[in-house]
C-alpha cells in the first residue's frame, strides 16, 4: 500500500527571466516569492503559500511555456505504475522524481511528499 495526493502546480517558463515571471505570478496570485533552499535556486522559485495548501512553483525550463501539476507520494515506483496501468507514460526520471504523460497529453511529475498535510490527507492505494 502506498498514499499520493496533489501537491502542487508548476509554473513553467521557457526562456524567462526567473526573478521577473515569479514577480508577475506572485502579484497575480496573492503569494510572495521566495528562493526554495530544498532546490537549485537558478531554476526555481517557490510563492509562499498558507501551511497545507497546494505548493506553486515557477520553473525556468528549456521546453515550451506551460503548467503541469505535481502528484506527492511515499513510494514514487508504486504510483508510476498506478498510474502506468491507468493509461499514462513514463517521460523521463530527474533527480528524485519522475516526469509522466497522461494519455491526453499533459505532462505531470511524480515526487516525494513535500506537504506538510500528506500523511492526513493522502489517498491509499494498495
Amino acid at each position: 500500500m502506498h498514499k499520493s495526493q496533489l501537491a502542487g502546480l508548476i509554473i513553467d517558463c521557457q526562456d524567462a527571466d526567473l526573478d521577473k515571471a515569479a514577480a508577475f505570478w506572485s502579484a497575480a496570485l496573492g503569494f510572495e516569492a521566495v528562493s526554495d533552499p530544498r532546490s537549485d535556486e537558478s531554476k526555481y522559485r517557490r510563492l509562499e503559500t498558507p501551511p497545507g495548501d497546494l505548493e506553486i512553483e515557477v520553473q525556468k525550463v528549456d521546453h515550451p511555456s506551460r503548467v503541469h501539476v505535481d502528484i506527492e507520494t511515499d513510494d514514487i515506483e508504486a504510483e508510476v505504475a498506478r498510474l502506468t496501468q491507468l493509461g499514462a507514460k513514463t517521460i523521463s526520471k530527474v533527480h528524485s522524481w519522475v516526469v509522466m504523460e497522461a494519455p491526453t497529453g499533459q505532462r505531470f511529475c511524480i515526487i516525494k511528499p513535500c506537504r506538510a498535510n500528506f500523511e492526513q490527507s493522502a489517498n491509499s492505494w494498495s
